[in-house]
């Protein structure tokens, strides 16, 4: 307990999944948190669970994409709890195409909200973060944006976006008291994992892929951005975390 005490923490994508797991994580150790999304009445029923156990957790509707949203994110922030000190950049899509299957508009879609929303975060989230005298910054990428995967080629391009700003972000702002990583998940069993498994036969496919032979879960991906969101990880920046039942150990 307390591992995140007195620090304030915004995340995006925050009203299920791993994003509300973190949340409510984040609250339990000690942190004021205000949850971001697009998903006004989940994100607002994550807000109240997390109340119910302490009241540190406000809501913003955050259009990743959107400058103006993040704009106003970040100020309702400071205007609530005073600073930011923690963000993790957790919203996101997929999409199962390969680069011929895959639109345009598609691309774009996938791209805007995965790469230009974290570029947007973490650009908005820098200012509040000097003002404070430092902050650790967290971006969900994925294995997708380590290691060649085949028919995900919008959704590889722009995790392995986020791996490289995330780097650039480390070594330019590591003098200034600001860490930024990475986590690279795998498969974790969520909502979104579940429609593109909708079969038993693609679930067995994953397992069969992954050493450990089990899903991961978001309260693993969780635990990963708290030693991230934490002092324990002082001396961490510009490095990947990888979850993923040692899939990329292969």
């Amino acid at each position: 307990m307390d591992r995140l005490k007195g620090k304030v923490a915004l995340i995006s994508g925050g009203a299920r999944g791993q994003g509300s797991a973190e949340a409510k994580l984040f609250s339990a150790e000690g942190a004021n948190v205000m949850v971001g999304d697009i998903l006004d009445i989940e994100g607002k029923e994550t807000v109240d669970r997390i109340n119910d156990a302490r009241e540190s957790a406000k809501y913003v509707h955050l259009d990743v994409t959107s400058k103006d949203d993040w704009d106003s994110a970040v100020i309702e922030t400071v205007r609530s709890f005073g600073k930011i000190d923690i963000l993790v950049n957790n919203a996101g899509i997929t999409l199962i195409r390969t680069v011929e299957e895959t639109t345009v508009e598609e691309w774009d879609k996938v791209n805007e909200i995965n790469s230009k929303g974290v570029f947007l975060g973490v650009k908005c989230c820098i200012p509040a973060m000097l003002d404070s005298g430092g902050g650790s910054i967290i971006n969900i990428s994925s294995i997708a944006g380590l290691i060649g995967m085949g028919n995900i080629a919008a959704y590889s391009a722009s995790k392995g976006a986020v791996r490289l700003l995330t780097k650039s972000t480390a070594v330019q702002y590591g003098p200034k008291g600001i860490r930024c990583n990475s986590i690279h998940p795998g498969v974790i069993d969520t909502e979104m994992t579940r429609e593109s498994m909708s079969d038993e036969l693609k679930r067995q496919n994953v397992l069969d892929r992954t050493p450990l032979g089990t899903l991961g879960t978001v309260n693993d991906i969780a635990l990963a951005a708290l030693y991230l969101a934490s002092d324990e990880s002082r001396y961490v920046t510009g490095t990947e975390l990888v979850v993923d039942g040692g899939t990329t150990a292969k």
